[in-house]
């Protein structure tokens, strides 16, 4: 029969004491008496568990591994993942990708920080974290942060700016009634595209709406609900602004639905442009965050942590593009005017 490697639970079995004392032990934390020590890089050695990445970790206090905290693996986070895998494919790190349970709890990063640092992983990108004071043992930057005063570097996109310039692009065309349904209030991005949307308004001189703002929270079926209320309306807006683009692909199908023609009847615009925003068969106009350049930003921030310097800066803020497809166009004839 084949032997199952050892694991950590083994190690403590074996030295006597508990698996997180081992983990102190093994990483060289403060309250560990030195026998105790002893005794559990003696387990190491009896059990042969050198061959194992937390065993390279207990020689060397490093693992050559960064992980990625995501709440959850959607199109957003996807792309994240590979700007940071890029990033990361001429160093000698490898990357782990972890999703934390429940994640769209608050505290999901604590949770999942606890479970990795120090043993799994030498530091840690969060994206769209609920928190940004994790207090964890590894450093951290936290992509898309929360709306709570950070003690960790950020990096996110100029969600106002491109918020404004896709608000202002349904302007242009002639809309004056511009639905904008909203994403998580807890992270800094949403509240800024409702600024800019907002803003794009006033510069217009167009009345803001409360009718025509709901909060989609990035759900698909909290998505749904608001756009099924919104476009049921006698006097819907003839142009809705999505926080992103999963929540504008749910616009369009609702749209449908209704017996919407899009753009004729309704014009669309989303925020990402991910893969999908150019496979549905009318594409999505989009205001396009470079995904792949966070999470490269994050890697570059986070490899400085890491050798123990001081960034440049703390906080990185990258430009946006809107990206005009065939999901707007100019409201119908008279649309407008009888609506006002």
């Amino acid at each position: 029969m084949t032997r199952s490697r050892p694991t950590i639970h083994d190690v403590a079995a074996r030295a006597g004491v508990s698996v997180s004392t081992v983990s102190k032990a093994v990483n060289g934390r403060y309250g560990v008496a030195t026998a105790t020590v002893d005794a559990v890089m003696a387990a190491v050695a009896d059990l042969g568990y050198e061959s194992s990445l937390i065993a390279s970790s207990m020689r060397s206090r490093t693992t050559g591994v960064i992980g990625v905290l995501v709440a959850d693996f959607e199109p957003f986070s996807a792309e994240i993942l590979k700007g940071v895998g890029d990033a990361l494919r001429d160093t000698s790190y490898d990357l782990l990708a972890y999703s934390g349970s429940r994640g769209d709890e608050e505290g999901w990063e604590r949770r999942s920080l606890s479970r990795l640092s120090g043993t799994l992983i030498d530091g840690a990108i969060m994206v769209t974290p609920t928190v940004v004071k994790a207090g964890a043992d590894v450093p951290l930057v936290a992509i898309d942060p929360h709306t709570g005063p950070a003690d960790v570097p950020t990096v996110e996109s100029d969600s106002y700016g491109g918020a404004r310039e896709a608000t202002a692009y349904l302007v242009a065309l002639g809309h004056t009634r511009i639905g904008y349904i909203a994403g998580r209030a807890d992270l800094r991005s949403s509240i800024a595209r409702d600024a800019g949307y907002r803003r794009a308004l006033a510069d217009a001189g167009i009345p803001f709406d409360p009718r025509f703002v709901g909060a989609g929270r990035y759900r698909e079926a909290t998505v749904r609900e608001v756009a099924i209320d919104m476009l049921s309306a006698p006097d819907r807006p003839t142009a809705v602004f999505a926080a992103n683009d999963v929540s504008a692909i749910a616009i369009v199908q609702v749209a449908a639905e209704l017996g919407l023609a899009v753009p004729g009847d309704l014009s669309i615009v989303g925020f990402d442009d991910i893969p999908e925003a150019t496979r549905l068969p009318t594409a999505l106009t989009t205001v396009r965050q470079p995904m792949g350049r966070l999470g490269a930003a994050a890697v570059e921030l986070l490899l400085t942590l890491m050798r123990g310097e001081t960034p440049a800066t703390t906080h990185v803020l990258l430009p946006t593009k809107l990206v005009p497809r065939q999901t707007t166009a100019p409201p119908q004839r008279g649309l407008e005017a009888a609506r006002a």
